[in-house]
């Protein structure tokens, strides 16, 4: 194959080179998304408090005393003053500083509770001065003084003072039912709400059960669900071949092939083509071998076939009768035509081709499709060729997998979970058994409180029924036309039922006072001062000051659960947490005492593992596109002989007529050099010869020239074929080279960018499982809900049943107790005109006048 030159195939791979090095730094591939994996759901748990209060109608008064303490005390939370006191208090204060601290914060104390001061201070005045005005006015009364005097000074507008009175006294009356109602009402509300406290205890009780029964099959179905991870990391493993072979073979296929099918169509034929070729050659050199023994055969019987009828012809021309006067000249025209008879071609001088069939034979039977074949299945079979070179890599992760699983598993059992939260469980059964073990002198002693609260408002009743049965009495009774003396028994009953009223009023009031003052001053209190930053969360604001309870401990909370004060853990954020139903985990913030992703990094993807992956690399030297046998077999094309052929002999061969003369055309003018003689033998003669050979043309010049055709045909594709056979088959064999080049040195790139993708698919799956365990740590796993729930229903008891019911209670009995104030003065007013006198006035002009 000396013909061929390496310059041609060093340029056409060169070229494949530079195709695939534009196809391919020209983009820069993202890596394929990894498939997300579908871990399930963790198991939830289902907590049955609902830590919201709505006190319904009664919400109304709670509003209108929340209204009252804002009036007195309007002041914000003093968060400061306390944090004060507790680091002086903690951080200890020498002897003789310890007054002026004292007075600076009971400076600051007195202002924050000027209101209640002020109140209290009312109440007790009130406590203090009632007794001692009741005494003072009994012995006012005794002495005939302040109203004590039987006796009733006549007026003309003693009507309209009497009705004045009355409608007073029955507008007080009302606004003290109304108090009564509203004391009552808060009376009843804590009863009520107690029997509902037992149902947040159950509910909460049940959900801390729940808690504890639940998050241990949380954290089993966390630690099981590593196996859907590494199921999906071994199945990818099992399909290493399709998988990671399929990517590198289709990025190959897209970045080799094109520029392969470049430089081949830019060499401007194929194998295909070459194999195609091969037997088209075959088929033209068949051809050539089987017209040119025709040629030959039939050129030596024509050549016979003429010669004999041209000596025939020759004979009839010496008859005897062509030396006529008249016959002579066309025999002489005849006879000077015979030398035309002959044949023009001499087919014996060209060369045989035979030896270029029998080498092109030869070639045909080796199989150049099959090995062609050959060559791009083994390019195809890239996947079998990744899975292959892998496998030892994929047994040893399968091992180092099923490690780290167990690793998980006896990481999740080390910690006592389970029989804490089992310790825990039995801990609250015999809580709630404690509890419910109070129920019953619970319900003993709010029965006693509720007899004591209506026996207190019953004081107030007693006023109210002598006041009503004195003014029904009184009204009903009085007579306009009776004097002050001759008033009739049910009025005086009226008037003296009002009095008794007024001296309930003096025994109960500073009584009742006291127990409105006590109740406010406590309820108050605890309402401004704990209910309502409890409420807006001032309280967990205080408890989580930093060095709230020593200057070197930063933050509370995380000091006394871990003995770790520098955690950035606060009440309030872990309130919040646990209010949004967070897992535990997040909100105590355990990942600073327990890192769940570092740990996960070290186990669920390690260093030994990710080493392992690392070595996953594929190798494809052995990748061959075209043995060596097809090289050969295009190579002995090329030097099969079709080159050697004498394709300018054959030419000129075939371009020649079969004789030296169209015989048509001579037998035509034969026939008519006959006409011209007269009717005889010789005519008849002539016309024979002219129809003999016309038979010579129909039965051998024709097929001759068929076959002449036929061989001009096939030697002219021949000579195509020949002249740029050798550039085809170099620059077929430059192509496959330089693409068997790119595959086995200049593709890795390729292989490394898809081994890479493949690995980061692998570790993606880790990464999600520990996403997903992170998540659910966070969200899903110990979900903290009781824990807020706890610290709402004990807000919810504490405030919205016991304080908001106690304050309603003293704010309506104390709206009784100021309103026995004008009860006790009206009643005595109007009890004058009820009551029937000892004396009455007499006029100078000796007549009386009653009004």
């Amino acid at each position: 194959f000396s013909a061929v030159s390496p310059l041609p195939m060093l340029w056409s791979r060169w070229l494949v080179l530079l195709l695939c090095w534009g196809a391919t730094s020209g983009e820069q591939r993202s890596p394929p998304p990894v498939e997300p994996l579908d871990f399930g759901f963790v198991p939830a748990a289902v907590y049955d408090t609902h830590a919201y209060y709505e006190p319904g109608s009664i919400g109304i008064l709670f509003h209108m005393v929340h209204a009252f303490l804002y009036v007195v005390q309007p002041n914000s939370f003093p968060k400061d003053l306390i944090v004060r006191v507790i680091q002086q208090n903690m951080g200890g204060i020498k002897i003789e500083d310890w007054r002026k601290v004292l007075l600076i914060f009971l400076s600051i104390w007195i202002h924050y509770e000027a209101g209640f001061i002020v109140c209290a201070t009312v109440g007790i005045v009130f406590v203090v001065l009632v007794p001692i005005i009741a005494t003072c006015f009994c012995v006012c009364r005794c002495c005939e003084n302040c109203g004590g005097e039987m006796h009733q000074r006549q007026r003309k507008n003693a009507d309209c003072h009497r009705g004045f009175f009355t409608a007073s006294l029955i507008t007080i009356s009302v606004f003290i039912i109304l108090g009564v109602l509203i004391a009552y009402a808060a009376n009843h509300n804590v009863s009520t709400q107690i029997k509902s406290t037992r149902r947040l205890i159950n509910t909460n009780m049940r959900d801390l059960k729940t808690f504890a029964n639940n998050t241990p099959a949380q954290i089993e179905y966390l630690t099981a669900q590593y196996t859907t991870a590494k199921n999906k990391v071994l199945s990818d493993l099992d399909n290493i071949g399709p998988l990671l072979g399929g990517r590198i073979h289709s990025q190959l296929e897209k970045e080799v092939v094109p520029s392969l099918d470049t430089a081949l169509r830019m060499a401007g034929v194929k194998v295909e083509s070459a194999i195609k070729a091969m037997r088209e050659t075959k088929e033209a050199l068949e051809t050539v071998n089987t017209s040119l023994e025709l040629l030959q055969d039939g050129m030596g019987k024509l050549q016979t076939s003429i010669s004999g009828e041209r000596a025939s012809l020759s004979n009839t021309l010496s008859d005897p009768a062509c030396t006529n006067g008249a016959v002579s000249p066309t025999c002489n025209t005849i006879r000077s035509t015979l030398s035309q008879l002959g044949v023009n071609a001499d087919y014996s001088k060209l060369s045989d081709v035979s030896h270029a069939l029998v080498n092109i034979n030869t070639i045909l039977r080796t199989d150049l499709s099959n090995i062609v074949q050959k060559g791009y299945a083994s390019f195809n079979d890239t996947p079998k060729l990744v899975k292959e070179q892998t496998k030892n890599i994929v047994s040893g992760v399968k091992g180092m997998l099923d490690k780290i699983g167990t690793e998980i598993t006896s990481f999740s059992k080390m910690f006592p979970v389970e029989p804490s939260l089992a310790n825990f469980t039995i801990f609250l059964n015999e809580r709630q058994k404690a509890i419910e073990s109070f129920y019953p002198q619970i319900d003993q002693m709010d029965f006693y409180r509720w007899i004591g609260c209506v026996a207190v408002l019953c004081m107030v009743i007693l006023v109210l029924a002598f006041n009503v049965l004195g003014l029904l009495c009184g009204t009903c009774g009085y007579d306009k036309q009776a004097t002050p003396t001759t008033r009739g028994c049910l009025s005086n009953t009226g008037g003296n039922l009002l009095m008794a009223g007024v001296g309930f009023s003096f025994i109960f009031a500073w009584v009742l006072m006291a127990i409105v003052t006590s109740l406010f001053v406590a309820g108050g209190n605890i309402e401004k001062m704990i209910c309502e930053p409890l409420a807006n969360r001032q309280l967990f604001k205080i408890i989580d000051t930093p060095f709230l309870v020593h200057p070197e401990k930063k933050n509370f909370l995380p000091g006394m659960l871990f003995q770790n004060p520098n955690i950035d853990l606060t009440l309030g954020s872990m309130y919040r947490e646990c209010y949004e139903n967070n897992g535990l985990y997040h909100a105590l913030q355990l990942e600073t005492m327990f890192n769940i992703n570092s740990f996960l990094n070290r186990t669920v993807y390690n260093r030994d593992l990710a080493k392992v992956f690392e070595g996953v690399q594929v190798d494809l030297q052995n990748v061959t596109l075209l043995e060596q046998a097809g090289r050969d077999n295009l190579i002995n094309f090329a030097n099969s002989g079709i080159g050697n052929i004498d394709y300018d002999a054959y030419l000129t061969e075939v371009n020649k007529g079969v004789t030296l003369v169209d015989l048509l055309s001579f037998a035509t003018d034969l026939e008519a050099q006959a006409d011209q003689l007269p009717r005889g033998a010789l005519e008849n003669a002539l016309r024979g010869h002219a129809s003999s050979i016309r038979l010579i043309h129909r039965e051998q010049v024709v097929p001759m020239e068929q076959a002449m055709s036929t061989l001009s045909q096939s030697i002219k594709k021949l000579q195509r074929t020949s002249n740029d056979l050798p550039v085809k088959v170099t620059n077929v064999l430059s192509a496959i080279d330089a693409a068997e080049y790119l595959i086995t040195h200049n593709a890795s790139h390729v292989v490394k960018q898809e081994t890479k993708s493949y690995v980061q698919s692998l570790v993606g799956y880790f990464r999600q499982y520990t996403e997903w365990v992170k998540n659910s740590l966070t969200a899903e796993v110990a979900q903290c809900k009781p824990i807020s729930n706890i610290v709402d229903s004990m807000e919810i008891v504490a405030c919205s049943f016991i304080i908001d019911s106690v304050n309603t209670f003293w704010f309506g009995l104390g709206g009784c107790c100021i309103l026995l104030i004008p009860s006790i003065i009206f009643s005595v007013k109007l009890a004058k005109y009820y009551r029937r006198m000892d004396t009455e006035d007499v006029f100078e002009d000796g007549q009386e006048s009653w009004n």
